[in-house]
């Protein structure tokens, strides 16, 4: 996402990155970015905590205000547990599960939106009623 950043940056458009692995964002040269020591796909926080990942965003949108150089990257405050156990895990060997591919053991993909709750799938179809959207350009509700 740096090297997009960057190319977004030369055309006059500014950009903020999030992440949960600072040294990539560090190589890539991001323009500016909020680290959050989090597991990587966890940038915005836990599911289903809203308030968290509100103070999250809020907090990184507020990384536009504070950063004056570029490259810069901005520390969160936030902890993802009391200890930092939870990065053992994380860090360990590849140890596949029962049936899984031994090379890659990413959970499968679908082609449809997947949301954690009923309520964000009824949210999105509502948004989206009736016209179509940039952002989600491709996407069938």
């Amino acid at each position: 996402m740096g090297l997009i950043a960057r190319a977004l940056e030369e055309h006059g458009i500014p950009t903020l990155s999030m992440t949960s692995a600072r040294d990539i964002t560090e190589s890539a040269g991001a323009p500016r970015a909020a680290f959050l020591d989090f597991p990587l796909g966890h940038t915005a926080g836990r599911p289903n905590e809203p308030e968290l990942n509100r103070s999250i965003m809020c907090d990184t949108l507020a990384a536009f205000e504070s950063i004056e150089l570029p490259g810069t990257i901005v520390d969160l405050p936030y902890r993802w547990a009391e200890t930092d156990e939870w990065k053992d895990s994380a860090m360990r060997p590849f140890i596949p599960r029962p049936g899984a591919d031994p090379i890659d053991d990413r959970v499968e993909r679908f082609v449809e939106p997947q949301y954690q709750t009923v309520e964000d799938a009824e949210a999105a179809a509502a948004s989206h009623a009736g016209r179509d959207c940039v952002v989600c350009a491709g996407v069938d509700f």
